[in-house]
């Protein structure tokens, strides 16, 4: 099985109020030097067959479609390696 990710994220140039509150609360916390706080989604999809390009593009077309508003979101659709766990 293979995990392909959908990282979404709200594009630069539009305001980011739940980041900003984040942001704003970390000096409060301690947490001091962190310049900019930008919230965004992440979506785990497991494949049941191979990743290969026609997969790709249907999970990229599924995030542009589905996942995030291209109007004000940006996404990225990487594979990510899952580790096979061999009994002891």
């Amino acid at each position: 099985m293979a995990r392909v990710v959908v990282d979404v994220m709200l594009k630069p140039e539009i305001l980011d109020p739940q980041g900003q509150a984040v942001q704003r609360a970390l000096p409060r916390l301690g947490y001091e030097g962190i310049a900019d706080v930008r919230q965004g989604k992440r979506f785990e999809l497991e494949l049941e067959g191979p990743v290969d390009d026609a997969a790709l593009a249907r999970i990229h077309q599924l995030a542009e479609t589905f996942l995030a508003n291209t109007v004000i979101e940006d996404f990225t659709v990487r594979v990510e390696q899952t580790e096979e766990v061999t009994p002891v």
